[in-house]
Parts: C-alpha cells; structure tokens; sequence
C-alpha cells in the first residue's frame, strides 16, 4: 500500500467517525439532558426546601446497609472490590421473612408533617434489586406470593402522601446486584429493557410523582440509555424534578452526607441520614438537635434542600427516638419556619459564624456561633436597613455604616441552637451580590451509603 492510498483511507475514516450518528445507548456521562424540568416545577421543588428520605427493604430484619450489606462482586462499582457481608443465598431471601405488620404509610407522611417537611422521597428498588411495588417484570418484590407482606408499599405510600398533601418522590437504583443481567455483557441490553420498564411503572401506575431520585453509582448514561429515559420520564411526568445520578446533569445535584457549597445557580439536595447508616440499625447513632437543625440552617443558607433519611424497623414503625426527633425539629420550625420555606440562600454566604437566607426584602441572619468579641461584623451591602428584629425573641442592636454592618445580641438573648436576627431592607434581598463574610467554611460531615 502505498504512503498517498494509506492517507487517503485513513482521512476517510476519519470523517466516518466525526459525522456517524451517536451510539443509541443514550451518549456518554457528559450528554446533556435535552429535556429539563420547566423552572415552575424546579422552583416550587426548593421553595419546599425540606423533605423525608426513607431507605426500608428486607435488609432491615437484620439491622445492617442496604444493598451494601449483600455479599459479592460490585458490579459497576468505581471500587471494583468483592464486599463481604451477608452471604447471597441468605440476603436474597430475606423477603420470605419480611413482614411489616405495622406499616401504616399515614403515619409516616404525619410523622413527615410533624417534623415539617414538605416531601416524601422513598426507595422503591436499591442496589440489591428487591422491589418495593407491584412490578410486573419480576418475582423479587413485597408483593411476590412467597412475601409474607404481600402488599404494595409505593401504592400505600403515594395514596398517603397525596391525603396528607406531601409531595412524592421515587428512589431507583439503576444498579441491580440481584438482576441476572446486569453487568453482565451483552445481556446488559435485556436489563436497561427491565430498568425502562420499571420507570414507565412507576411513572404510570401511581398518579402525580413530583421528584424521581436516581443513584447510579457513577454509572455513564449509556449504561442506563439515560437519554432516552429521562424523556420517557418526563413524557409520563411533565411536571417531574430529576436528580443528576443517571449519568446526566438532571435538574438538580445531590451532594451526599455533606453540606454542599454555596450555589445560586445550580440547584442542589444535601441527602444525610439522621444517624449513622441507611437502613435501620439497633441503637445507631443519632444526631443531636443542634445537628439536626443547624444541617437544615446551613443548607437553606447555601441555597439548597435538605433531603434527611430514616430507616423504618422491620415491622414498618420509624423508630420512636427518630420520629421524636423529627417532631422537635418541626416543633422549631412551626415557630421559625419563615426564615427557612421558600427563601434563598444569602446574601451571605455560610461561614463559622453561621448563615443567611432572604426573602422579598428581608435578610435572616442565622447566628449559630457568636465571635469571641461579641459582635457580629459584616460586609458592607448595596441597600438600606430600615429596621432590624429578634425572631427568637429579645433585643438586637444593629449598626449600618459604610463600612459594614455591626449586629450585637445580648447574652440572655441568644439562642444555643439558632440566634435569628430579621433585617428589612429598602430593596429586594436576593439582589444584592452574595458576600463573604470573613476566613473559615460552614462544617462539613463525611462519609456516604457504604
């Protein structure tokens, strides 16, 4: 062959390949979602601001992870390493054992409302595959003649959720670990075919779905044929929000066992459990109120939800010290709610000191630690404070100069939790260009669902 021919094939090829049509999986991590949610939707979702995440399966008659608890290969997973846990032939039988006589979904979606949380996301099918409805493409699910349970827990839960005026969202793990076709060559095809048909389930069979939460593990969107699922998706659900773990951005990002940063632009979900795992665990861990709130403060402060999970016992009940717990956060919020629903993250950014929210022409100032001198310096703004209040009750004495601004609260006024000083300005909040308001970031947790 000779040098001039080989060039000549090689350009050919070349222009091939830049002008063939994309793989019909779906494109690469990277592709855009071509469809996205209307910002009617996108913005009632993070007026909402805060919601219950449930993470419940058979897994919990033994009080460890789900999905992560079932032993073998990971397959998909970034890490690649075989897990030990609970031997295959036992985890996946569990169902047989897995009989929630005391689930009562409105009791759930009460105990929701108590802590003041505006929707409900639940996990319909995790990792290790079992099925929380009436899926018509699989045995291994809560109403399989061989469950002792027998009976739809989505259905249960969506009707409840739609009694008590709760918004609903479906979790779905794209990963199966139980599914024979997963991962598994080219088989792979058949279990995308069984994956799509799950969502046109659960997208069809249960009326209005308000949120549809995805956890691909890392997963590309060819693995899922993403593209073509999300407009399947939002076909069935035109009014839908859609997270961003199937490969695509979604309309929102999911920081994970973390407050996410400060963002105005990109909506965001810090996803936290409110103990240590996911599932149901005897005797967990649990977070403190302080924790809990201050969570939900610095959250709302970057301008993000906060998503914060539960594990219900193996026989349907949340576990009593977690509902007290979602109880006394709600009882908070019936008093200082205001300062969190349907406002915006800043004008000041999170910091050691604490954060801000606003709405119409009011800053929140959420003043989780005082400085050792007392006061409270902040930047300089471009509008006029034209009063300044306690929300948590007492005095507050503010100062506005051209040089900044200069907040003092007496001692017996602060509050452990929460100190919330109300500045009215003479223009609109959300104007005003976000600020830093000195050296140091908000707290971060770490970890995630291992």
């Amino acid at each position: 062959m000779t040098t001039m021919r080989a060039s000549s094939i090689i350009c050919v090829l070349v222009l091939l390949v830049m002008f063939s049509p994309p793989a019909a999986a779906g494109g690469d991590r990277n592709e855009p979602d071509r469809t996205p949610a209307n910002p009617g939707p996108i913005e009632k979702w993070r007026e909402m601001r805060f919601g219950m995440f449930v993470h419940w399966g058979p897994v919990s008659l033994k009080g460890t992870e789900i999905g992560w608890s079932r032993a073998g290969e990971r397959r998909g997973h970034r890490s690649g390493r075989a897990r030990k846990g609970i031997p295959v032939e036992v985890y996946d039988n569990l169902y047989k054992q897995f009989d929630p006589v005391r689930f009562d979904a409105d009791e759930w979606v009460r105990t929701a409302k108590d802590a003041g949380m505006k929707y409900l996301v639940f996990t319909t099918k995790h990792h290790d595959g079992f099925v929380n409805f009436d899926s018509k493409l699989t045995d291994y699910k809560i109403t399989s003649p061989q469950s002792p349970y027998g009976k739809d827990v989505v259905k249960q839960l969506a009707d409840a959720c739609r009694r008590g005026g709760l918004a609903l969202g479906f979790y779905y793990s794209p990963p199966d670990w139980h599914h024979p076709d997963y991962r598994n060559g080219q088989r792979h095809r058949k279990y995308i075919e069984y994956l799509h048909g799950q969502i046109r389930e659960l997208c069809g069979n249960y009326g209005k779905v308000d949120i549809l939460w995805f956890d691909g593990l890392g997963g590309k969107a060819a693995d899922w044929d993403a593209a073509k699922l999300l407009k399947t998706i939002r076909t069935l659900q035109p009014e839908i929000v859609i997270n961003n773990r199937c490969g695509l951005p979604g309309d929102f990002s999911t920081p994970e066992q973390r407050i996410g940063g400060f963002d105005r632009r990109r909506p965001w979900e810090t996803c936290m459990t409110i103990c240590r795992q996911w599932a149901w665990k005897p005797n967990d861990k649990m977070k403190s109120l302080a924790q809990c709130l201050q969570t939900l403060i610095r959250v709302g402060g970057g301008d993000g939800n906060l998503l914060f999970n539960v594990g219900p016992m193996p026989d349907g009940r949340i576990e009593p010290r977690q509902a007290a717990r979602l109880r006394e956060m709600g009882v908070w919020l019936s008093k200082y709610g205001r300062s969190i629903y349907a406002t915006r993250g800043g004008p000041f950014k999170p910091g050691n000191w604490g954060a801000a929210t606003c709405k119409g022409k009011e800053i929140y100032l959420h003043v989780l630690r005082w400085p050792k001198e007392g006061k409270l310096l902040l930047p300089p703004i471009g509008a006029k404070i034209l009063t300044s209040a306690l929300l948590t009750g007492g005095a507050a004495a503010v100062t506005q100069t051209a040089g900044g601004i200069e907040v003092a609260v007496p001692e017996k006024d602060r509050q452990e939790i929460d100190t919330i000083v109300v500045l009215a300005l003479d223009s609109p909040a959300f104007d005003i260009a976000p600020v830093d308001v000195g050296p140091g970031k908000s707290p971060e947790g770490k970890g995630g669902k291992r």
